[in-house]
């Protein structure tokens, strides 16, 4: 409403502006002008947003649809079953429908690591077991779209689709290369003069010579069936088959691929949840030797982290005894298990540190005295020394015997060593990571390198990566012995940080000697024979027989936040210290017996500690090892235990304190139990873990006991010192069974007590009953938001999955369903909040956190009961169950006013009783309301199942009415404009059974809270994948994927995803500034839901909700400051969308557009001239195809939005931004390379119908054409026709159509009568903001793959309904694609490739800089990337991506010889294929125009485009197709050469000669062909070919004075061939034609001999100039070649910067051309002859050596160039001027002022501003000219140049008086010193050089 008042205001400006009488200049062409104001029309309506797109609504009254806004697409479904049978089966079928394999849900079985299945086998299982194997076992649950990899959404990434299909690329010969190759391998230059010193001196060679010189000379192969007379439908027909041979299918493929940083489309698959494992190392225990060898040696490994003084891995034990060694203990053990007899161990490091250590400890058989008695004589005797020692040793081993005998069983610790890692890894090397990345790891996109270099640069975790180190074999010599009073860890930690000091404590002990081999290095890919931490076989294991090596459990430093995929149930005792110095009687060598106990019978010990080494598998007991008589023992033991499937309160560990008797005494037990104590492991539901401060009894335990605690006082039992904590315990558990966390534990309790239905159920002080039950349900389910995050994590699997269920299965207690879903959204939506928040790392690009992403992908699926399982909880009252989202008595709030008839969700969301905010107060009401009146709800007409669809809607769809409710749906402020309140019993009662989960998340969503629904909008992406693999899911369950889409879901849930929809599109709108991250999130996350809609749902539906999308946003775009952002989202919103796999289905490629009933026009064609080729009316259908009308839009709803959006940011007067044109270039592109490379989309026809999508691109390009990059600016001309011209004017005003200002200001356009025109007043020439070279070329390209892939009939009736005006302006586009995508040759790219890797070293240290962050400019660089730059007004500063090179390299600037080589192929094609379709094109406009009246300058512009493709260095497969073209085009209008415009002729002899020159053969053969022809053609029209002979002559003699490679060998081959044709052309051999062909290819070859001479003094310009100038000079009686010679002249001096040289040729040519124009016609303004330029140059009366006895005027082809007219004339005199003026400015800079003097016939005259007296002098012949013609703006320009002179003349002057008395002492010397020179002597100047 606020934009109207601004039209009006506009309209009214445009009235009074318009009512001004404008004048009409003199001169003006008046049809010119109407043409230009039906442009300037089309730009002004553009210019207010209006569009020049017009039609009628179904009322019948005529409205403007602007560009801006969207117009209602047509009902899709409906569509598509009503014409879906009109179509023939075949590849056109498959455009019209989705396929019916579209949408998959597959059970994909989980990837198993090891051979067993690693669950509980045992028969009876808790309620946490069963739920952990059922999650950690069943399949993965995938919805797939099964064609989603075809698109840009899914498939591979568009440079490795690019590089694919670029493989096998044919070469293409250039003749570029060829030269290029030829001057390499040339040899020395000066043996090329010494074979051309032989001919003849003089400047041109002898007749006879040159006839013997020629017939000697080899001819090229002929074309055959050249001569014979071909009808021209005929030869249309075969040229057209031969341009379809061996053509590349993809031209997009020859472009570079989409940029990787626009790609917001893509979506990435999860990963796969899985095990985690961090960086492994492989550790191989050898050998262990010690100096002697008495008793077996038992040892473990572990990790340790010195500064976070943590433990961080489970122990590994190894055995490396001898057999001998454990024979001494085989009454002891059992038969060794094999996992036991593991000596390799892998771990695993999640956190690599430098401070980690692996510690080695050793331990020996108990035997009497202290550690330091029983490592003597380890430290004493040597094993040299073993000989002498040999009693010693002997006594020795028989000790150890008899205790090994004895006491075998038990240990004490022996020694301990360390190996800090760090020294491993920086001793051992680092591998070369940079130069051993496979080449695929090198590229890749932006944000992938500068990650990994960030990597690379972090010097924390580079020193301490322990995967990619070189293996090494360590020898430990040295170890320490155990301290009996000094075994803890921390003690530990105190002797590690002392063994990095350089003067260590532990140094100056006495070490242990011995010889302990290990092997450490990376772990490989897949290692063999690994057993898991549970002992199960991890694939690969071949053979079961094979020693394994064990995974050993990491316990990392910091949380781990991934959740669990695998079922582990462990738990670990470590027995820490014991205080028994208060017990009384032998208690000193104590060892602490552990069990597991099921029960308290001694027989309930179950075998579930982990054995160590050489031993049983698992075992029923273990021991910790003795400290010899030490009543308070410290202990470093770790007990490993498997907890058991069904844990009960009566499981409990036991631990029985034993004094052993090392010393045998008769009457005395091995062992003697001295106390008791255990730890009840289940409480209160919870498993028990942590630190443990236990009393000990010194009586058994009595029954009964193990469902209390020992700190209960039980009666009768003694207790060690007073019942005190004297043992200390620490139990930790690994569990993804048991959470620990006491909220995850209650909820998991609860959830699982009503499962079960066991109440009533004790929960630690509460007991549970059904009247309770709910709120404590409740309660545990809000204090999810307190559980701590790693476990929260680690079970958010199972966590979400309850809630789920919770959702769609509400428990039933008491008979009363207890509703929570409210509160189960609401955890959810803080579950997921916080774990994306707090997870920062984890994020994609469209910040979708991986870990959730991949539960909804994978794990997550909607429940269903297997068949054979009982439904838990007791049966519902009455009623079958209904799979249906009924309601039983809540409803939605009044203030809602949705205004819907049916029923809706029964969650009654139990509002918290004080609202936060106002919007909160809304959704409090929800609790009263009833029911909700759906009898005007548009979606109940239309999209009801089964509704009729041509019901009457109260309110259109989309409407603002229909919006506002939508909106209201959302309690915030969106529905405080909502009214009329109605409430209405509910009709249906909602079974409470079951529930759909998408339609509840949609509905809590709706009427969440304030907080709440913060959450979710910040994970708007989670709810929308849930709620989308939901409907897939349901669909697929209920067998509804086949069922009509529009009675797949029901209208409530519609009309919730509506108001979703609306709700958050208004947040997009409101919250772009504040919020710009979350916005940009939220907006890609609604565009992949509505992505994902449209495969599950109705598409017009889907339609609709985009639609309300973009008004939602445009409405916002009026009010807001930066409309750039809001643009920009709105841009990838398309994006995305469009990126759907079936694109091409979803906007009705088969469908006809039909006109509307009363057709309104364009403005652009009710306002043009009309077609000029087509006498019938406009087809009205073939327009719409072309141009964004109603129809299309209407049709083609995607295609019509992304043209749209390029089409406005196109416009003239669009603000914006290098990035938005960018982007909306980019989306085109993008999709357009996915159906190119789309399988489905291969057969031309079927790609026909994908192009007539983007048939308005055509429209788009030509409207932007001033805005287009021009790279024929390289080729020194605009290349512009006469479209642009005109455009482009001086300025002259414009007409617009009151019609057109009334329908940009808002009013309905009055159609009663035809609007008269009026002008607008002058204003001056439009400033456009040009688009950058990358973008133009990008865009150009995208027009070439329409025009390929377009039907060639359909263009033809388009432009058949084109004005002149149009065609041009296309051809105009033709030309700026020939330059565009011109070949560059392979020595350009070298060498732009290596000025680029020379520019890049700076650049790549300062990214480097930025990406580290050291400066603190990332931000910053990034902004100005965006920002302006001299390149072209708006660039990419810090890309630079338009210059073609710095884009080609920006992957790897140092590009190999062989990369360098597959892009000049790839470039070469490029340019082929390009070239190829222009050539199709102008072949189509050919044949359009071939009947019509207004012809000419279409086909001038035709073949302006056709000359300027063979200019632009053309491969010779595109040559020869062009060749075949222009003889046909010159065979059908031979007039267009022959009667009408010399320059064309001029232009196609020039290039034709310059071909003729070519190295390719191929090449020459055409040219010669097409050569002929011409002068064949020429001959028919008048028995002579004087025309073309003289426009070959001039040819020639440009080339060869101008051309610097030009080769006369090449050339002279041609002429032989021409030859050859002439002799073997019987057709005209009767006639005179073959001698006048051989008169001029004679003539020709002379001038050839006088390039050899000219070629020889190529690198003596002085020499060279002299040699033209006697050239010019033999050519006195030829006009033309004479003004061609001297042309070359005014060249070369120019190109040295002999300026006033220059000017002096100019001079000569201008009066040869006044001696010309004289003699034809007597005019008084114009020049009489030479003798008015006599003034400027005595030397200029030679030009009259014309006369009209030597030159007859009105001969045929003689003085027929354009420079023989009056605008050549002036054309010259201006060059003439201008290269005084430029001769003046350089003779003014000192020193150049004497050098330049010399070349003046008056020197005197110089030095007194004789320079600006010439210019004078010519400004005095041009005046006259222009004042006939009445050109003022050119007199303006002549008199203020004159002015200036005329200034410069006096200054010089006040200069020459202040220093003539020295100069003319300097210039009587000087006159003295040299020879006199005649007055009558040419000056150099004067035409020739000195």
């Amino acid at each position: 409403m606020a934009a109207a008042p601004e039209r009006r205001a506009f309209a009214h400006r445009i009235n009074r502006e318009v009512s001004a009488v404008c004048i009409e200049p003199p001169g003006g062409n008046l049809g010119t002008r109407w043409t230009v104001a039906a442009e300037v029309r089309k730009q002004v309506s553009r210019e207010y947003g209006s569009s020049p797109q017009l039609s009628k609504k179904h009322g019948g009254l005529p409205q403007a649809v602007p560009l801006t806004e969207v117009v209602e697409p047509v009902d899709f479904e409906e569509y598509v079953s009503s014409h879906l049978s009109d179509i023939e089966p075949g590849p056109l079928h498959d455009l019209v429908e989705f396929p019916a394999d579209d949408l998959e849900v597959l059970h994909r079985p989980r990837d198993c690591r090891t051979l067993e299945p690693g669950v509980p086998d045992d028969g009876k299982q808790d309620a946490r077991v069963r739920d952990a194997v059922r999650i950690y076992t069943e399949d993965w649950v995938i919805v797939q779209r099964k064609y989603q990899r075809l698109s840009p959404m899914g498939g591979a990434r568009a440079a490795e689709r690019q590089r694919d299909r670029q493989k096998e690329l044919p070469r293409q010969d250039f003749e570029l290369d060829e030269a290029a190759q030829e001057r390499g391998s040339q040899g020395d230059p000066d043996d090329q003069k010494r074979s051309s010193a032989s001919l003849d001196d003089t400047p041109r060679g002898s007749w006879a010579s040159s006839i013997f010189d020629l017939k000697n000379c080899a001819a090229d192969s002929l074309l055959p069936s050249l001569l014979t007379r071909t009808a021209i439908e005929e030869t249309d027909r075969r040229n057209e088959e031969q341009r379809k041979e061996n053509r590349h299918a993809e031209i997009l493929a020859l472009y570079p691929a989409p940029d990787e940083e626009e790609a917001v489309e893509r979506c990435s698959v999860p990963e796969v949840p899985k095990e985690h494992f961090g960086q492994r190392i492989l550790v191989k225990c050898l050998s262990l030797k010690f100096e002697i060898e008495i008793e077996p040696i038992f040892g473990s490994l572990a990790l340790y982290d010195v500064r976070e003084k943590k433990k961080i891995s489970e122990n590994f034990y190894f055995d490396l005894n001898s057999e001998h060694m454990k024979s001494l203990l085989r009454t002891h053990g059992t038969h060794a298990a094999i996992s036991t007899l593991a000596r390799s161990a892998v771990f695993s490091l999640t956190h690599p540190s430098p401070d980690i250590f692996l510690v080695i400890k050793l331990e020996k058989v108990l035997q009497q005295g202290d550690i330091s008695e029983c490592c003597e004589p380890y430290m004493v005797l040597k094993e040299t020394e073993a000989a002498k020692n040999k009693e010693k040793l002997e006594k020795l081993r028989g000790v150890a015997e008899q205790f090994c005998a004895r006491l075998g069983q038990y240990r004490m610790p022996f020694a301990w060593t360390a190996i800090h890692l760090l020294n491993i890894v920086s001793s051992a090397g680092l591998l070369e990571r940079e130069t051993s990345e496979p080449e695929g790891e090198r590229k890749g996109t932006w944000n992938e390198r500068k990650r990994k270099a960030h990597e690379r640069m972090s010097v924390g975790e580079e020193t301490c990566s322990f995967s990619s180190f070189r293996p090494a074999t360590l020898t430990v010599t040295n170890f320490f012995k155990q301290e009996a009073d000094r075994l803890s860890d921390e003690d530990l930690y105190k002797f590690l940080v002392d063994m990095r000091r350089p003067s260590s404590v532990l140094r100056r002990l006495r070490p242990i000697t011995a010889l302990l081999k290990i092997d450490i290095s990376p772990v490989p890919e897949n290692p063999h024979y690994c057993l898991s931490p549970e002992l199960l076989h991890v694939q690969p294991y071949p053979d079961l027989r094979v020693r394994p090596t064990k995974e050993i459990l990491e316990f990392p430093v910091r949380e781990v936040y991934v959740p669990h995929t695998t079922y582990r149930n462990l738990l670990y005792v470590y027995p820490q210290s014991l205080n028994f110095s208060s017990r009384q009687g032998s208690v000193r060598n104590i060892a602490v017996k552990l069990q597991f106990m099921a029960g308290e019978d001694p027989g309930q010990a179950l075998p579930v500690i982990f054995g160590k080494s050489s031993c049983s598998e698992f075992v029923k007991e273990a021991y910790t090892a003795v400290v010899y008589h030490n009543k308070s023992p410290e202990f470093y033991e770790e007990f490993k235990l498997k907890i058991p499937a069904n844990l009960t309160d009566n499981h409990h560990l036991l631990f029985v304190f034993h004094h052993v008797s090392c010393q045998q005494k008769q009457n005395t037990p091995l062992e003697t139990p001295v106390g008791y104590t255990w730890i009840p492991l289940m409480q209160h539901g919870r498993l028990r873990t942590g630190q443990f401060c236990l009393p000990v009894s010194v009586d058994k335990p009595p029954p009964s006991y193990s469902v209390l605690t020992p700190d209960v006082q039980l009666p009768g039992m003694k207790w060690v010192d007073n019942h005190k904590g004297v043992f200390n315990v620490e139990l930790v558990a690994v569990s993804s069974v048991h959470t620990q966390d006491p909220f995850l534990d209650r909820f998991f309790t609860l959830t699982h007590v009503l499962e079960e239905y066991s109440f009533p159920f004790r929960l630690k002080d509460v007991i549970l009953t059904e009247s309770n039950m709910e709120s404590e349900l409740k309660s545990s389910v809000g204090n999810l938001r307190v559980a701590s995050l790693e476990p929260l994590v680690a079970f958010s699997h199972q966590v979400l999955n309850k809630l789920v269920q919770l959702i769609v299965r509400p428990p039933v207690i008491g008979g009363q369903t207890v509703n929570l879903g409210r509160a189960a959204f609401e955890a959810m939506a803080v579950m997921v909040n916080q774990i994306h928040r707090s997870l920062e790392g984890g994020h994609d690009q469209h910040g979708r956190n991986h870990l959730l992403s991949s539960y909804v992908f994978y794990a997550f699926h909607l429940p269903v009961v297997e068949p054979g399982l009982p439904e838990t909880g007791p049966p519902p009252p009455s009623g079958a169950a209904q799979y249906a989202t009924l309601s039983r008595t809540s409803g939605r709030p009044a203030s809602l006013n949705l205004s819907r008839s049916k029923s809706i969700s029964n969650s009654n969301p139990d509002l918290a009783t004080s609202p936060d905010s106002p919007s909160d107060e809304q959704a409090q009401k929800i609790n009263g309301s009833k029911g909700i009146d759906r009898s005007h709800s548009w979606v109940n007409s239309a999209y009801a199942p089964g509704g009729p669809r041509n019901v009457l809607r109260r309110n259109h769809p989309n409407s603002s009415t229909d919006l506002k409710q939508a909106a209201g749906r959302m309690p915030h402020g969106l529905s405080s404009c909502l009214e009329n309140s109605t409430l209405a019993p509910p009709t249906l009662m909602r079974s409470s059974t079951k529930k759909l989960l998408h339609e509840e998340l949609a509905l809590q969503w709706v009427v969440s809270t304030s907080a709440v629904r913060e959450a979710a909008v910040h994970q708007a992406w989670f709810f929308f994948q849930l709620m989308a693999k939901s409907m897939a899911h349901h669909l697929f369950l209920c067998d509804k994927l086949e069922a009509p889409r529009k009675a797949r879901f029901p209208s409530r849930f519609v009309d919730d995803i509506s108001a979703l929809v609306c709700a958050l599109s208004a947040e997009i709108a409101s919250r772009c500034q504040k919020d710009a991250e979350l916005v940009a999130q939220l907006n890609s996350s609604l565009a992949f839901f509505l992505s994902d809609l449209l495969s599950l749902m109705d598409r017009g539906f889907v339609f609709h909700l985009l639609r309300s999308y973009y008004k939602q946003i445009n409405n916002r775009l009026l009010a807001t400051q930066n409309p750039n952002t809001l643009v920009a989202l709105r841009m990838d919103f398309i994006r995305i969308i469009c990126s759907h796999e079936h694109y091409v289905t979803l906007n009705l490629p088969c469908s006809g557009l039909s006109p509307p009933s009363s057709p309104s026009p364009s403005v652009s064609s009710a306002t043009s001239q009309g077609s000029a080729f087509s006498s019938h009316t406009q087809d009205q259908r073939v327009a719409n195809m072309f141009e964004l009308s109603v129809p299309f839009r209407q049709q083609h709803f995607l295609a019509g939005l992304v043209l749209m959006e390029l089409a406005l940011i196109l416009e003239p007067d669009a603000e914006g931004a290098f990035s938005l044109h960018k982007k909306a270039v980019s989306a085109l592109h993008n999709l357009l390379c996915s159906h190119d490379s789309d399988p489905r989309y291969a057969d031309s026809a079927v790609r026909a119908q994908v192009a007539q999508l983007y048939l308005p691109l055509i429209g788009i390009v030509m409207d932007a054409l001033p805005r287009l990059c021009d790279c024929t600016e390289t080729h020194g001309q605009r290349g512009r026709l006469a479209s642009l011209l005109v455009e482009e004017g001086d300025g002259e005003g414009g007409t617009i159509s009151p019609s057109v200002a009334m329908a940009i200001a808002g009013s309905p356009l009055p159609h009663s009568h035809r609007p008269s025109q009026f002008q607008m007043p002058s204003v001056p020439p439009r400033q456009y903001s040009m688009l950058s070279a990358e973008v133009s070329r990008t865009l150009l390209v995208c027009l070439l793959w329409v025009l390929k892939n377009a039907d060639g009939a359909l263009l033809h009736r388009w432009l058949a309904d084109l004005s002149a005006l149009q065609v041009n302006r296309l051809l105009d586009l033709l030309y700026l694609c020939v330059s565009c995508f011109e070949y560059k040759g392979k020595k350009t790219l070298e060498r732009l490739n290596s000025l680029t890797f020379k520019k890049s070293l700076d650049m790549k240290a300062r990214l480097e800089e930025a990406i580290l962050g050291t400066i603190g400019a990332r931000q910053e660089m990034v902004r100005r990337s965006r920002e302006r730059s001299p390149f072209g007004n708006q660039e990419n500063v810090r890309w630079r991506k338009n210059i073609a090179h710095w884009r080609q390299n920006s992957d790897k600037v140092d590009k190999s010889k062989d990369e360098m080589e597959h892009e000049a192929l790839v470039d070469g094609n490029l340019a082929t294929e390009a070239n190829m379709v222009v050539l199709d094109t102008l072949e189509i406009v050919v044949q359009t125009v071939i009947l019509s009246e207004a012809k000419e300058s279409v086909l001038s512009g035709v073949l302006r485009v056709l000359l300027h493709s063979m200019a632009c260095t053309p491969s010779a497969a595109f040559l020869q197709h062009c060749f075949a073209t222009q003889r046909a085009l010159v065979s059908k209008f031979p007039e267009m050469l022959f009667e009408e415009d010399t320059e064309l002729c001029a232009d196609l002899c020039l290039r034709l000669l310059r071909h003729c020159s070519s190295r390719v053969g191929t090449i020459r053969a055409h040219a010669s062909a097409s050569l002929y022809l011409l002068m064949r053609q020429n001959f028919e029209m008048g028995n002579n070919f004087a025309r073309v002979k003289m426009q070959v002559t001039m040819s020639l003699s440009s080339l060869v004075g101008t051309a610097p490679n030009f080769n006369e060998e090449h050339l002279r081959r041609s002429l032989k061939t021409i030859l050859t044709y002439a002799e073997e052309d019987l057709e005209l051999r009767e006639t005179t034609f073959a001698e006048q062909v051989q008169d001029l290819v004679f003539n020709l070859h002379m001038i050839l001999t006088d390039t050899v001479k000219m070629k020889e003094h190529q690198e003596d310009p002085e020499m060279l100039v002299d040699l033209m100038y006697r050239i010019a000079k033999g050519y006195q009686a030829s006009p033309d070649l004479r003004l061609t010679w001297l042309k070359n002249m005014a060249a070369k001096h120019t190109e040295r910067g002999n300026h006033a040289e220059a000017a002096q040729c100019l001079v000569h040519s201008a009066a040869l051309v006044a001696e010309y124009l004289s003699m034809l016609e007597d005019c008084p303004y114009l020049p009489v002859g030479c003798v008015t330029f006599q003034n400027i140059s005595s030397n200029v009366l030679e030009e009259s050596a014309v006369s009209d006895d030597v030159l007859s005027p009105d001969e045929e082809g003689i003085c027929s160039g354009k420079s023989f007219t009056e605008q050549g004339l002036v054309g010259l005199l201006e060059q003439a001027a201008s290269a005084f003026t430029m001769g003046s400015a350089l003779a003014l800079r000192g020193f150049p002022v004497w050098a330049r003097a010399e070349r003046l016939t008056d020197r005197l005259l110089f030095l007194q501003g004789g320079l600006y007296e010439a210019v004078n002098e010519v400004y005095k012949i041009l005046i006259p000219i222009h004042e006939a013609s009445r050109d003022f703006q050119k007199l303006a320009t002549l008199h203020g140049k004159l002015q200036d002179a005329f200034s410069k003349i006096t200054s010089q002057r006040l200069d020459w008086e202040l220093m003539k008395p020295g100069f003319r002492d300097s210039q009587m010397k000087a006159s003295a010193d040299e020879p006199a020179t005649p007055s009558a002597t040419p000056a150099r100047g004067d035409g020739g050089s000195r």
